[in-house]
């Protein structure tokens, strides 16, 4: 606030709200994600006009129902959205080719929100990932009954809340690497996922990753590293040379490397 008056006082343009990472492509792989949970319609419109003028595509999270009534009629008619992972992509994307090679476990049916949220992000970037849902520890024989299947991909995302029990049993079960995403789904003592989150960070389960409760982006961008990785690997020639902050443009106010 003091900046904001300080350049009323003098007659300096104010500093801008947003600054968004058009360049976060080239430096790590994956574009920035529109974080949305308490921006106001009119920078989330400012953020949406930049995306065009340059004609690049946005994956928005968190992003509410009213917040999307909000939007003008022209961004909210070209805006791809779910109400169920509360997601939105605006703009072009990556088309998925190939057989997936993530899988998403749930414990529950009601975990499938952090699990829509992880593939609506992986096929943004141009990843299909294959469901595997209500398969929690209570009734082990539904997952034992399609591990195999599960085993078969590269990467796997564990959605659990409650007791967290799932990504270490799955982690003890297939060979790819394993993400675990604590859910804010149980009763009392869940605690809205420290739980969950407590059981998976002191899992007994080699090589378990963990991200934060209900981050089934942060999950999904974990399991596009390891692919990346694992592409570089197969095929050193094709893959996309990082570029060094040394040779990225001057930072603009609307756009900062």
């Amino acid at each position: 606030m003091h900046d904001v008056v300080n350049n009323a006082l003098t007659g300096a343009p104010p500093e801008p709200e947003v600054r968004l990472d058009f360049a976060r492509r080239r430096r790590i792989g994956m574009d920035e994600a529109i974080y949305c949970a308490s921006k106001s319609p009119a920078q989330l419109a400012a953020i949406l006009d930049a995306a065009e003028a340059r004609g690049v595509g946005l994956l928005l999270t968190r992003l509410e129902p009213s917040m999307v009534a909000g939007l003008p009629d022209a961004r909210r008619q070209r805006l791809d959205y779910d109400p169920v992972s509360r997601t939105g992509v605006f703009g072009p994307a990556g088309v998925p080719q190939g057989a997936p090679r993530v899988a998403i476990v749930t414990a529950g049916s009601s975990d499938v929100p952090v699990a829509r949220e992880v593939a609506r992000t992986l096929r943004y970037h141009g990843h299909d990932s294959r469901l595997f849902a209500d398969v929690g520890v209570a009734g082990l024989w539904r997952l034992m009954a399609c591990i195999e299947a599960i085993a078969a991909h590269k990467v796997v995302i564990v959605a659990a809340g409650l007791d967290g029990a799932l990504p270490s049993v799955v982690a003890g079960q297939v060979p790819g690497a394993v993400i675990a995403v604590p859910t804010s789904v149980g009763y009392g003592v869940a605690a809205g996922g420290q739980a969950a989150l407590n059981a998976v960070l002191a899992s007994c389960a080699p090589g378990l990753t963990v991200v934060n409760i209900d981050n089934g982006y942060g999950a999904a961008c974990a399991a596009l590293r390891v692919l990346r990785a694992l592409d570089a690997v197969a095929s050193p020639a094709s893959a996309p040379a990082r570029s060094g902050l040394a040779d990225l443009p001057p930072p603009t106010s609307g756009d900062i490397p």
